[in-house]
């Protein structure tokens, strides 16, 4: 298990009281915590020091959190970026992922339990890194390439058979966004449900 302790999280939202009670339990859990109160001075930092984990709003003063994922190219940051959302924010949210956001987490939201599902991502993050190689079974798959690394992961699982719940608990994530991903990996694949997106994957194996 990766040690998380002194790691950096950046908290951004421009509710004081989010900011305070996040900032607060993190500490306690043992990192370090920076937070912004909107994005100019979050993408700066984000750009000079990249974290080891960002939590995002999704509505921010002047730039919103979509705005502020394409600026520092979510796709490709080298750290999980978590967007906070409302209840009513959900649309906003999966478009955070689509965008490149790790996760969302609505409010209201467990404190601790946000902790958890940090530690999980900045492991999974860990991980990846470390080894980089696509899966053997993807190998052969038609525009593979045109995949993140985290539809790759996504694709094994629901190569696997593992529903969106199991494949949520195996890769650290809600089961809401690898129903996102998914519907992402069937569009670049050209695949019309799930079943042929299976049968793509076996196909390419057998070849």
């Amino acid at each position: 298990m990766t040690d998380c302790s002194g790691l950096d999280v950046f908290v951004v939202d421009d509710d004081v009281s989010v900011r305070d009670a996040l900032a607060a339990v993190f500490e306690v859990a043992g990192f370090q915590v920076t937070r912004f109160a909107e994005g100019d001075s979050f993408v700066a930092a984000a750009r000079a020091h990249p974290p080891a984990c960002v939590l995002l709003d999704v509505h921010m003063p002047g730039r919103s959190g979509l705005e502020i994922l394409r600026d520092i190219d979510a796709q490709r940051f080298g750290a999980p970026i978590f967007v906070i959302s409302a209840q009513g924010d959900i649309p906003t949210a999966v478009e955070a992922i689509r965008k490149g956001a790790y996760d969302f987490i609505e409010k209201p939201f467990d404190p601790e339990q946000v902790v958890a599902r940090v530690r999980a991502a900045v492991e999974g993050f860990s991980q990846r890194d470390g080894a980089r190689r696509v899966d053997p079974r993807l190998l052969r798959v038609p525009c593979c390439e045109r995949l993140t690394p985290r539809e790759r992961d996504v694709l094994v699982q629901i190569a696997s058979g593992a529903s969106n719940k199991e494949a949520g608990r195996q890769l650290g994530i809600s089961p809401r966004t690898i129903e996102v991903h998914r519907a992402r990996i069937m569009e670049k694949l050209g695949a019309r449900n799930t079943a042929d997106l299976v049968r793509i994957v076996l196909t390419a194996e057998n070849v």
